[in-house]
């Protein structure tokens, strides 16, 4: 394979040797030292390979067998240059877009967040942005290790971080701290910060299942929002039965209480009916960094249009991405029409959607007791609103508060 491409890069040549003897000229060539190669015989002559160099040496070989030598091919680079001499541009051309591709192969042009589920892809993006990084930096700018300090800095949620290079791609591969666990001194208290339940709204607690913390609420109590729910500090006391500290743990429960929760929904009157035409135009664009290059018009003809479009990013094997993308552009169109809904069209639109409304909590585990929803129409919209009263999950975490010591202060 390598001296296939020797050969090719300096050039060899096919010929065929005619005369009354041509062993006598292949025994020639090999007492003078020219190298030869893929003989056969073709009626009475054979065909051969010879180098450059090699068929510059022929002249007294030749005198000597009385053979004749006609050049049948030219392969390789030399005359493949020279038979396109005249066409400079053309490799002008290669030449640039060679130089372009190594170019841009120095600079990242894609940045790709992986494990992340918390945070998106746009807010860590947006954070690396802050930092510096970002597409279109040098490659020999991007430190890897300062990506990973600055991020597991910023977001106490992230436990593992590991940013890479991969071509032209910036892979930065997060874990996110799926438990809080607290850990705990010597004296058997609490290091980490605890977290209590509090209500979220206000009720009456209907059934309550405490896996850890303390109870502040019991059963059939009227709470309101705000209220410590189940407290994540747990009283640590002495023999004598004093409290001498507290354990600060996550509080874990599960909570049910009944609760009024508002209803409102609202449908206007007249609406815009589209009817959409069989015309659609396709756009097809460039982008190029910032800069789009429309082919075609990029005017839309129509007054009443939807517009879809569709991009793809360019990219040269798996890792090496460039900074072009390409896409297309589909312009729908549609003729509108205002139309007015009876009262019937509104009390089933504003009924369905109440129901969707319902349906999607009782998928949520929320019981509902009664309600108290009613329509009102008028002049441009109709409303439908009320109250309904359900049991539903209460209780959202929030940070232990301090405890205050209880101790009398007596010696």
């Amino acid at each position: 394979m390598l001296l296939s491409i020797y050969r090719y890069i300096k050039g060899y040549l096919k010929i065929r040797v005619i005369g009354y003897s041509p062993e006598r000229f292949i025994n020639a060539c090999s007492h003078r030292g020219i190298y030869i190669w893929n003989i056969n015989p073709v009626h009475g002559s054979y065909d051969m390979y010879i180098t450059v160099s090699g068929f510059r040496k022929l002249k007294p070989v030749i005198r000597k067998t009385g053979a004749k030598v006609i050049i049948k091919e030219r392969i390789g680079l030399p005359f493949y240059f020279f038979q396109y001499r005249r066409r400079k541009m053309f490799f002008g051309g290669a030449l640039f877009g060679i130089a372009m591709i190594y170019s841009l192969s120095l600079f990242v042009w894609n940045i790709d967040v992986r494990g992340n589920r918390k945070y998106t892809d746009e807010a860590l993006t947006a954070f690396l942005k802050e930092q510096g990084v970002e597409h279109g930096m040098r490659l020999s700018q991007v430190d890897c290790d300062r990506i990973v300090k600055d991020i597991r800095k910023s977001y106490d949620e992230i436990i593992w971080v590991s940013a890479s290079i991969e071509g032209c791609r910036l892979i930065v591969q997060i874990k996110e701290n799926e438990d809080s666990k607290d850990t705990e001194d010597a004296a058997g208290n609490s290091v980490g910060e605890g977290v209590d339940i509090v209500a979220d709204f206000d009720g009456v607690i209907t059934s309550m299942i405490v896996r850890q913390g303390i109870p502040c609420v019991t059963e059939g109590q009227q709470v309101k929002k705000g209220d410590v729910l189940v407290t994540g500090a747990v009283p640590v006391t002495d023999d004598s039965g004093e409290t001498t500290g507290y354990q600060f743990h996550q509080a874990e429960a599960d909570i049910r209480a009944q609760v009024s929760m508002d209803y409102q929904d609202s449908c206007e009157i007249n609406y815009e009916s589209k009817e959409y035409i069989h015309q659609e135009k396709e756009d097809l664009y460039f982008r190029i960094g910032k800069s789009i290059f429309w082919l075609g018009s990029r005017k839309n003809p129509f007054p009443n249009a939807e517009e879809l479009t569709t991009q793809n990013h360019l990219r040269i094997g798996k890792y090496f991405y460039l900074p072009v993308f390409w896409g297309k552009r589909h312009t729908i169109p549609y003729s509108s029409t205002q139309v007015k809904y009876d009262e019937n069209q509104i009390q089933e639109n504003l009924t369905v959607r109440y129901r969707h409304f319902t349906d999607n909590l009782v998928k949520k585990g929320v019981e509902i007791i009664e309600n108290d929803v009613k329509i009102y129409t008028g002049s441009a919209k109709a409303e439908a609103k009320g109250t309904l009263t359900v049991i539903t999950d209460i209780g959202t975490e929030r940070p232990t508060s301090i405890v205050e010591d209880v101790s009398d202060g007596n010696d």
